[in-house]
């Protein structure tokens, strides 16, 4: 396969950035890999994985003569990245990055990126609870979605070759404006997000159940919710105070409709639950059907082989 891009350039390798650079060199979406994070720490096990064919020291160094370059860091970051970038960016490079907030990072962003280089923020929907650069792999994008919300007059050429070089890492591409990503994904993401870290805060604060309790008996809901509670504090504190208008207009529907299904229950009025539940079952259905998930038991975790036999990693089903 003829590599997509020339020379890529990231910037934060966790799980994202780490799995970027896996799979870009699994299959040959780009010819080299030039990777940096903030720690000298981190650089240090990049290189000692060879997930990258240079680790650098800074971002500028990262940055520069790369035809793209993918910020791989928490949304409240990438405005000063971007201003400490700017002047190491080629002509006709592109700028992108990988947050679950799009309109204020096209908003943080574009006021440092150059004339001449394309800004193209984008959101590959898929991740796992884990965080760190041993946490990544390959095929962590594959059958995933990944959206592009190019800002208006965006070069369309550019816009073509980034979604070429997620394609090539097994993503399905979609393009929207960054509000209207940032209104589904407060829905589909953010909002249960929140919901997962309420809950099992709740759960933490219970008096009259102990915490050797909570976690002995954890049914596959809390089981569940305790997965997704798990994500990297900065990243998710970084994205609701981002996204907080959709977030806020989503988390005052589910408010509504809580409070319609307390009363039903305060009513014994089975009939409005059942129908709330038949309707909401129904999405989980299309949500198979689609291929976005597995409709095998325990949402398509392996089980173990044997007593006492550890669990494979399963694969990333966490939005990010």
């Amino acid at each position: 396969m003829t590599a997509v891009i020339d020379r890529l350039a990231l910037i934060g390798v966790g799980l994202i950035g780490g799995s970027i650079a896996r799979a870009a060199r699994e299959y040959g979406a780009a010819r080299e890999i030039v990777a940096t994070a903030r720690s000298a720490e981190t650089r240090k096990r990049v290189a000692e994985l060879g997930i990258a064919d240079r680790v650098v020291e800074t971002n500028a160094e990262a940055a520069r003569d790369a035809d793209l370059v993918i910020v791989c860091i928490p949304v409240g970051a990438s405005g000063p990245v971007a201003a400490e970038i700017a002047g190491s960016l080629k002509q006709g490079a592109i700028v992108s990055d990988v947050g679950s907030v799009k309109a204020a990072v096209l908003n943080d962003m574009a006021p440092h990126i150059p004339n001449g280089v394309h800004l193209i923020p984008a959101h590959p929907v898929a991740g796992t609870e884990n965080s760190g650069p041993d946490s990544g792999f390959a095929e962590l994008f594959v059958n995933r979605w990944c959206i592009l919300t190019p800002p208006v007059g965006a070069d369309a050429a550019a816009v073509e070759k980034l979604g070429a070089f997620w394609s090539a890492l097994g993503a399905n591409v979609e393009v929207m404006t960054a509000e209207h990503h940032d209104m589904v994904l407060a829905i589909t993401s953010h909002l249960p997000h929140l919901i997962a870290y309420t809950i099992v805060g709740t759960a933490e604060e219970f008096s009259t159940v102990s915490r050797s309790e909570v976690l002995k008996f954890s049914a596959g809901g809390f089981r569940d919710f305790t997965r997704i509670a798990a994500s990297d504090p900065t990243m998710w504190r970084d994205v609701f105070l981002h996204n907080k208008d959709a977030v806020l207009e989503m988390l005052a529907q589910f408010s509504e409709d809580l409070a319609k299904l307390t009363r039903a229950m305060r009513r014994g009025d089975g009939e409005t639950l059942f129908d709330h539940f038949t309707r909401t079952r129904a999405i989980r259905r299309g949500i198979v059907q689609i291929g976005q998930d597995s409709a095998a038991p325990d949402f398509g975790r392996p089980h173990q082989a044997k007593p006492g036999a550890p669990l494979p990693r399963p694969y990333a089903a966490d939005d990010e």
